[in-house]
């Protein structure tokens, strides 16, 4: 998506909203085909980033921020100043997802803190050539594509050994408005990251091409013909065999096909009483159960909470698919915004 503004007036304020994504799974970990990964993810409704940008005499970063997601905010905010423009700016953070839960905090602050600066001082920039810029999209698209678009989406995986730029869309599918999306995330746990994630991919033995060819059938005969007539059945099963599949590939690194047994007691016990598309999200420890309806979702979340009793560490919440990206909003600031603020 191209990104082309005039520079707003000195006070004027910029709001983002980025929507969270769920990771549904890598199609080729080892590039059989000479392409690596290959995702499969859904952009929800919940669970997003909020930020608000405005000029200022210094860089500030302010709210709901841990100080490793200042940090974060700060590297992006030099990328952008040494690439485009060093007019200071403070960001403000009304909410953000917790981070390494899957449900990709790091990629939407990234994007959401790029695209208020290029709104907010009036540059050209791309979604693409802010996430290449900020350092997002080495192994996955999703986030970044979900950005702009919203939706159920398959991307191709980054090309050639050096794995550059950000995997291209091969498919959009509205997401079905009637599903909901139950999410079940255990809070004494965070999924891998870092160099933990990277020594944990090096670790593994090699995907057999011939379980990649399987993931890819899945998708293409199963998960998104179910999506596109709106069939909970084949979009259900056939998601949830990729990630059975691609779960026992990772289970080494991961401590089994969920990162969470709590997790996966919840989400088995609600696939064995209806149908339900059930998986973990990146490295969780969040997972997921898709289903049919808003009623399918109450009694899901019922049974998940049902299964979960006496552990006040798991969170179960319902959520709907988006099927639009990010928004972005300029104003007017209504008051000067003290330091203190």
């Amino acid at each position: 998506m191209q990104l082309q503004f005039r520079r707003l007036p000195p006070q004027a304020v910029v709001t983002v909203d980025a929507p969270a994504r769920l990771h549904l799974g890598f199609l080729d970990p080892n590039a059989s085909l000479g392409r690596a990964f290959g995702s499969v993810g859904l952009v929800i409704d919940g669970h997003g980033t909020r930020l608000e940008a405005r000029v200022a005499d210094r860089d500030r970063i302010d709210g709901a921020v841990t100080e490793a997601e200042r940090e974060r905010i700060a590297t992006c905010l030099a990328r952008l100043h040494a690439a485009y423009d060093p007019t200071p700016v403070a960001i403000d953070v009304a909410h953000i997802p917790r981070a390494h839960t899957g449900l990709g905090s790091g990629t939407q602050l990234a994007m959401a803190v790029g695209t208020a600066f290029v709104r907010l001082l009036g540059h050209s920039a791309t979604s693409t050539e802010l996430a290449s810029l900020l350092g997002r999209g080495a192994r996955s698209g999703i986030g970044i594509l979900g950005f702009d678009s919203g939706g159920l989406l398959v991307d191709g995986g980054p090309a050639g050994e050096l794995r550059s730029g950000v995997p291209p869309l091969l498919a959009r599918q509205p997401f079905p408005e009637n599903w909901r999306v139950l999410l079940v995330s255990d809070n004494s746990r965070e999924g891998l990251h870092g160099a933990e994630e990277r020594r944990g991919l090096a670790a593994l033995a090699p995907f057999p091409q011939k379980l990649a060819a399987h993931l890819c059938h899945l998708v293409l005969m199963k998960i998104l013909p179910g999506a596109a007539e709106r069939n909970i059945v084949p979009f259900a099963h056939g998601l949830t065999e990729m990630q059975q599949t691609i779960g026992e590939y990772f289970a080494p690194v991961q401590g089994g096909v969920f990162a969470s047994p709590e997790v996966e007691r919840a989400l088995r016990a609600v696939a064995a009483q209806r149908t339900a598309g059930i998986g973990q999200t990146s490295w969780g420890p969040t997972g997921f159960a898709i289903v049919a309806s808003a009623d399918d979702a109450e009694r899901a979340l019922a049974t998940a909470r049902e299964a979960t009793r006496g552990m006040p560490h798991i969170e179960c919440t319902i959520v709907a698919g988006r099927n639009r990206g990010a928004t972005i909003r300029s104003a007017e600031a209504r008051q000067p915004r003290s330091d203190a603020a």
